[in-house]
């Protein structure tokens, strides 16, 4: 550990040249006379509460001298509540860089201080867009982490919330905190998930939690089914806590990782709880169904298409008469590509021209492909009904995993027929039961495998809180 020296101006001199002051504007070395003394504060201009810095400035300089150790500065004469004394230099600079104030006395010696009077810019804790509720609070995660700690302090007031901190990345020192309730958590897992996080090697977490998803779990690329469940509610992550989760929180980023994420987990939602037992039962039971007719519709209906005599007199309604000129297998994953770029084309059109674009898109395209012959209104009705379901659910990385599984699906009929489906139902059975978790103990299918009913039913029955 490289430790400050005895003298206050060799002191002074390193920070002055480790922090580079003379060539970056936005970082501030102040200098202040008190009486015979002398104090230098370095700290970053947007970065600090301006109204505590004067005051604080105020305050120095009434000071007649300093007292002769920081220890008794900050003991005796130190009015900020959020200050500590240290030697070591690594920790001072990496405090400065992320909106702290280090201060160095001329009476100090080898010390300094550090006053954490550091505030983030932010935007207000809305409602997350994605994860809205009828019912219930409309606060969510923002991209500052003390907000999002704070969300959860203000909903669990309990002495065994537990909120670790840790930074991660050689150059982005991302800060990381783990939350977990000391007495419900399991210490195995919450042993496993700080001990892998501090072994992580890298240089700076870029793409925020993905980055550190990958590095937490490795992920074969084969498999697109989810491993980590997230969210931007605060009342969502306070519910994960409380049932034994850990919650895992990146400083510059809104989402909150929930461990360990078992697959029924994205099928829950916090509407059902803010609503009564028997309408969230039933909402419940409407997501399960939807989610399975996304994976199966389209599959089935292309197989009833490939063999009209398996198919029942009472839905023969449902072939087409005509089949275009494109052959159904074609249309159907036209459709889907088309599907997935109007969403990108939404996502870049400026706000008040993407509902036009998305309804004129989707009406002109379809009208004039169902016109020349490349589509059919069947794949046309079908594709939209995924394509809205697919919004049941908030999580994108499962959307997608089952937009995968579609596809193969379709691609194993087209060439095989039935058996095609009946491998393409066992590949996908086979990665779900392969999907590893962070611990890569607790299972993908909990309470499935391994089997619990009082958990399995609580997944469709929506049952009263016991008071």
């Amino acid at each position: 550990m490289l430790e400050l020296q005895e003298k206050y101006s060799e002191n002074v001199a390193l920070f002055e040249r480790t922090l580079r002051v003379q060539e970056n504007f936005d970082i501030i070395k102040k200098v202040l006379r008190i009486g015979e003394d002398e104090v230098t504060l370095f700290y970053i201009d947007g970065l600090i509460k301006d109204g505590a810095m004067q005051k604080l400035f105020i305050y120095l300089l009434s000071l007649k001298q300093l007292p002769p150790t920081a220890t008794d500065f900050l003991e005796k004469n130190m009015p900020y509540v959020e200050c500590d004394v240290t030697s070591d230099v690594k920790l001072l600079q990496q405090m400065v860089l992320s909106g702290a104030t280090a201060l160095f006395g001329s009476t100090f010696g080898a010390e300094g201080m550090v006053i954490d009077a550091r505030t983030y810019p932010a935007r207000e804790t809305a409602e997350p867009e994605n994860d809205r509720v009828m019912r219930g609070p409309r606060d969510g995660f923002v991209e500052t982490l003390v907000f999002n700690t704070a969300l959860i302090r203000r909903r669990i007031r309990d002495t065994a919330l537990t909120m670790h901190y840790t930074t991660m990345g050689k150059a982005s020192k991302s800060d990381i905190v783990i939350c977990y309730m000391k007495d419900r958590a399991d210490p195995k897992l919450v042993r496993h998930v700080k001990d892998k996080i501090s072994s992580i090697k890298t240089d700076a977490l870029t793409m925020g939690h993905e980055s550190l998803a990958e590095t937490l779990i490795k992920s074969r690329w084969y498999n697109p089914f989810p491993k980590i469940r997230y969210t931007e509610r605060p009342d969502v992550a306070s519910a994960h806590l409380l049932e034994g989760s850990v919650i895992v929180l990146l400083d510059n980023s809104p989402a909150a990782m929930i461990l360990p994420t078992a697959i029924f987990d994205f099928l829950q939602e916090s509407s059902d709880f803010y609503l009564p037992p028997l309408t969230g039962t039933y909402l419940r039971f409407v997501r399960h169904a939807v989610l399975w007719l996304t994976l199966f519709m389209t599959p089935l209906w292309f197989l009833g298409v490939l063999n009209p005599e398996m198919v029942p007199e009472w839905l023969a309604f449902a072939l087409p008469e005509e089949r275009g000129k494109l052959p159904i297998y074609l249309q159907l994953l036209l459709t889907e590509f088309v599907i997935d770029g109007l969403r990108m084309a939404s996502m870049n059109t400026p706000d008040m021209l993407a509902n036009s674009l998305s309804v004129v898109g989707g009406l002109i395209l379809g009208d004039f492909a169902v016109g020349v012959g490349w589509l059919i209104p069947e794949v046309i009705l079908y594709m939209a009904f995924v394509a809205i379901a697919n919004f049941t659910q908030t999580s994108f990385e499962l959307g997608y995993a089952l937009k995968f599984m579609r596809i193969l699906l379709l691609t194993l009929i087209a060439f095989f027929n039935i058996w095609g489906f009946v491998i393409g139902v066992l590949l996908i059975l086979l990665l779900i039961l392969s999907n590893k978790t962070v611990n890569g103990t607790h299972s993908y299918l909990y309470p499935l495998i391994p089997f619990d009913l009082k958990a399995l039913l609580s997944l469709f029955v929506r049952r009263k809180k016991q008071s």
